[in-house]
């Protein structure tokens, strides 16, 4: 399910319009942490110089923002005893 799924289920079960079940999911998602999952960041990435495959030519692949994920200690526990 995707979001645009979620948001069709919540206003369909709700009777609310699906703008504003948008707006409540965002809120929500926004405001909520899942203790011991782990936390998203921003992160920077140089710009480097990278190969065409198809040509082989040499390109400059620009600087660009990355999203960076940190598990927690819970969730690393949880993987490394499975």
């Amino acid at each position: 399910m995707n979001r645009q799924d979620l948001i069709d289920a919540i206003a369909a079960s709700t009777g609310e319009s699906k703008s504003r079940t948008g707006e409540a999911l965002d809120a929500i998602i926004e405001t909520m942490q899942l203790v011991g999952f782990g936390s998203f960041s921003t992160g920077a990435r140089a710009e480097r110089a990278g190969r065409n495959p198809s040509t082989g030519e040499t390109i400059t692949i620009p600087a660009a923002k990355t999203v960076k994920f940190t598990p927690g200690k819970a969730f690393k526990d949880a993987v490394n005893a499975a």
